[in-house]
């Protein structure tokens, strides 16, 4: 696993390695490459016994759960679409339509 690590410098010729939530820690060191070897050793005792995992959140619209159902090469489907064009188009034609 990955995470961004925001490395700068500090006070004293110093430099910070800083990672975000959830594991939002940081160490000091010398140099840059000392300070992310000291974030790395401080996430390891962080995480000793712990587990990073990610859920997969349900969709928010109940609607999503049927998109795609219908087989667009199913005839019915054509023949649907071609109506509902049609209709269209009928309604933009008429001379009453506000």
């Amino acid at each position: 696993m990955q995470i961004p690590v925001l490395v700068e410098r500090v006070p004293n010729n110093g430099f910070r390695a800083k990672a975000g939530e959830p594991l939002a820690l940081c160490a000091d060191g010398a140099t840059p490459e000392e300070a992310v070897r000291n974030l790395r050793a401080v996430l390891d005792r962080h995480m000793a016994g712990k587990q990073l995992t990610s859920v997969d959140m349900a969709p928010d619209n109940p609607w999503l759960a049927m998109a795609g159902m219908f087989d667009p090469s199913d005839p019915l489907i054509h023949e649907w679409k071609e109506d509902m064009a049609s209709y269209r188009q009928e309604v933009e034609n008429d001379p009453n339509r506000p």
